[in-house]
């Protein structure tokens, strides 16, 4: 016969797992994340103070880099006025934007083709991708007529909530 647990267990986490939260948070537009797991509290801050852990040891995290500044821009001269160009009228481009946290797919399965390709023509209620969150899978539709200009982020990535995940150019429609 085995010994009971005890009632409270402690919150572990080992340090790789610590290690890849901290690269997670650094390569994300967040700047500070918190984690709190019974007695174990984990504060990550991008803000140049070190954080601390439950026990109050500091997480290495890489200070800012100062980057010098440029000299300002010259103002060129106006260019010559010219004849109308025969050139296409330049794009109107709407940001689509991830509605929450979760994680980006651009086809419904791993072996499906995606939903749309750069160049794709898209119709209101189209589906464009699926942004996963909390093991559900959220379907996102276009609102507008258009041309996807770009896909920015890639298959599986994680996205943030008002992440730009595609450009799509309403002139074309």
């Amino acid at each position: 016969m085995t010994a009971p647990r005890p009632k409270t267990e402690k919150a572990r986490f080992d340090l790789s797992e610590i290690k890849k939260l901290v690269e997670l948070i650094e390569r994300s537009p967040i700047s500070e994340f918190e984690l709190v797991e019974k007695d174990l509290r984990i504060r990550i801050s991008k803000n140049g103070s070190a954080p601390l852990t439950g026990a109050g040891m500091p997480v290495p995290i890489s200070a800012p880099v100062p980057v010098p500044l440029s000299a300002p821009a010259v103002m060129a001269p106006p260019a010559p006025l010219s004849p109308p160009s025969t050139e296409a009228p330049p794009q109107k481009l709407l940001e689509v934007k991830s509605p929450m946290v979760g994680t980006f797919y651009r086809a419904p399965s791993p072996d499906a083709e995606p939903y749309v390709r750069i160049g794709d023509n898209v119709e209101p209620g189209k589906v464009l991708c699926i942004v996963e969150a909390m093991k559900l899978m959220n379907e996102l539709e276009s609102e507008v007529r258009g041309r996807i200009a770009e896909i920015l982020v890639e298959n599986a990535q994680p996205v943030e909530f008002g992440q730009i995940l595609f450009r799509i150019d309403t002139s074309a429609a």
